[in-house]
């Protein structure tokens, strides 16, 4: 038999045109975002694992950031026509990724942040794989992110940490100066930053204060915190931080005792005193102890183990005698409470 694709016996293998090769132009970058940070820009956006097939990427990208820089006065120039100020890839790449975000600080000295103080910075950024004996395959431009530079303070000073039994309080002094060098005229307010590890990438912003103080009151005795703080500014609509002060590491202990129980009374029946209380709120609380005060005033702890319940049963006492008595409460790390106000008790 006669093969009716290519007129050759049977046997012979029926040949194809060959398949054009697949292109891989990446999709746009998306949620391009910048922020002054002392000195620095901070962008962060979220990096293309698609191409614009909608299929998976199967080659190496490549991240091109470009920036233009606009003098106050001037219109704006696109800064997909500037020349680019890096390009990851390979490793350099991945380790500016994390959750599939990408973080890059594009830095100045101060002679250079000097220099361009007061202008708009404009960023844009492509993907960009190879194709056939590596010619660029680029993707879309993202769409623009913009940030004026503005004279920012020095970082806060001095950052310090004190723990109390309800947060950890945090006091720094406030910066004199600008990254220039003249006066502060003002601070709009401190963005307070938290990590658990101490890693670098891994603060997290907590909070924000008007004063150079702040509390933190989701923590836990016993863990590590790493702190650090930014100064904030505002002007004509723009914000931006301050560098990073120095950071400060704490592992808060619990040192601190539960509040004296209030309410104590006292009153003698047929079995004994009974002793009430109220209750402590403490959410760490273990329990109770009661003395009873002796001659000479020494007092003697009547119960072995913690009470759990406030309230108490002496029996242990004779006809004619008077007897007084103080409770104090305990937490889970064993710290003790001052006693409550004493109750005197006659036994008849």
């Amino acid at each position: 038999m006669i093969c009716v694709i290519c007129g050759l016996w049977l046997g012979c293998a029926a040949q194809s045109p060959p398949r054009p090769p697949r292109v891989q132009r990446p999709e746009a970058v998306r949620d391009l975002s910048a922020t002054q940070v002392g000195t620095s820009v901070d962008l962060r956006f979220t990096v293309p694992d698609t191409a614009t097939d909608g299929q998976g990427l199967t080659k190496p990208l490549e991240i091109v950031i470009l920036r233009t820089v606009t003098r106050a006065g001037e219109n704006p120039a696109p800064a997909m026509t500037s020349t680019p100020i890096v390009t990851l890839q390979g490793a350099d790449l991945a380790q500016h990724i994390s959750a599939g975000k990408l973080g890059y600080r594009d830095s100045s000295d101060r002679t250079e942040f000097q220099r361009l103080a007061g202008s708009t910075l404009t960023y844009q950024v492509r993907g960009v794989t190879r194709g056939f004996r590596g010619r660029p395959l680029e993707s879309a431009p993202s769409k623009p992110a913009t940030v004026r530079l503005l004279d920012v303070p020095r970082p806060p000073s001095g950052l310090a940490v004190e723990p109390s039994a309800s947060a950890l309080q945090l006091r720094w002094s406030a910066p004199t100066e600008t990254v220039i060098g003249t006066a502060v005229s003002s601070v709009t307010r401190y963005r307070i930053y938290r990590s658990e590890t101490g890693k670098p990438e891994s603060y997290q912003p907590i909070g924000e204060s008007p004063e150079a103080t702040f509390s933190d009151a989701s923590f836990e005795f016993g863990h590590l915190y790493s702190y650090r703080v930014r100064a904030l500014v505002s002007e004509a609509g723009e914000t931006a931080e301050s560098a990073d002060s120095a950071s400060v590491q704490i592992i808060p202990r619990d040192v601190f005792p539960p509040a004296a129980p209030a309410g104590l009374t006292g009153l003698y029946t047929a079995n004994g005193v009974e002793l009430i209380w109220s209750p402590n709120p403490e959410p760490d609380l273990a329990g109770y102890n009661i003395y009873r005060i002796g001659s000479g005033g020494r007092p003697t702890k009547l119960n072995p183990e913690l009470l759990l319940s406030p309230l108490y049963r002496d029996t242990a006492v004779t006809s004619g005698l008077r007897y007084t008595y103080r409770v104090t409460a305990v937490d889970k790390n064993g710290n003790e409470s001052s006693p409550a106000a004493e109750v005197t008790v006659d036994v008849p």
